[in-house]
Formats: C-alpha cells, sequence, structure tokens
C-alpha cells in the first residue's frame, strides 16, 4: 500500500519539477540569459507565511544550525532539481520488489 502512494507522490512531484523546469527555460530564452529560480522564491511566491513559519519552528524548538547551513543550502538550489531529487527518492521507494524466487519459480 505505501509504494503506490510513494509512487503517486513521487509522479506528481516529477510533473512538477518539469513544469518548473519549463518555466525557467522559458525565462531563460526569454532573457536571453540562465535564469534558475530557487526554491526559496518558490516556496514564497506559493506561500510566504510557511516558509516564515517553517523558519521560526527550526530556529526555535529543533536547532538554528538545522536551519542556516542545512535547509538554507537547500533554498538556494533550483527548485525543479530540489523537486526531482525528492520525486527519484519517492520513486525508488515505491518500487516494486522483485520475488526472490526467480521469474518461473513456483512457491
Amino acid at each position: 500500500m505505501f509504494g503506490f502512494l510513494f509512487r503517486a507522490a513521487g509522479m506528481v512531484l516529477l510533473a512538477l519539477a518539469l513544469v518548473l523546469a519549463v518555466l525557467d527555460i522559458t525565462r531563460s530564452i526569454s532573457a536571453q540569459a540562465l535564469i534558475l529560480t530557487p526554491l526559496a522564491n518558490t516556496w514564497a511566491s506559493v506561500s510566504a507565511g510557511t516558509l516564515a513559519q517553517t523558519r521560526q519552528f527550526l530556529e526555535t524548538s529543533v536547532h538554528p544550525l538545522v536551519w542556516d547551513p542545512g535547509l538554507v543550502f537547500l533554498l538556494k538550489l533550483p527548485s525543479w532539481l530540489v523537486l526531482w531529487f525528492l520525486s527519484m527518492v519517492l520513486l525508488w521507494l515505491g518500487q516494486k520488489r522483485e520475488t526472490p524466487y526467480g521469474r518461473f519459480a513456483s512457491r
């Protein structure tokens, strides 16, 4: 059951990564320069309040080092790259396992 959920979430994230990559390519072509939208800008345009709440939660409840070197590094990466990587991890976790007895062996 969890395999199906991982695969479905991975496919949704892969589709979002593709859309964000096409947006970056379109912006790069129109500006005649390489434009990569960081994850922080994408997250702020979708929901700026949750970005601030996440920062506050991580700095006060967890540890300030989780936010500053850890998550800030991820937020500076291109959004399509982060979503593509997460989708690949989810698709890998959700893949169907091969039977241990072989393809044509009966149990």
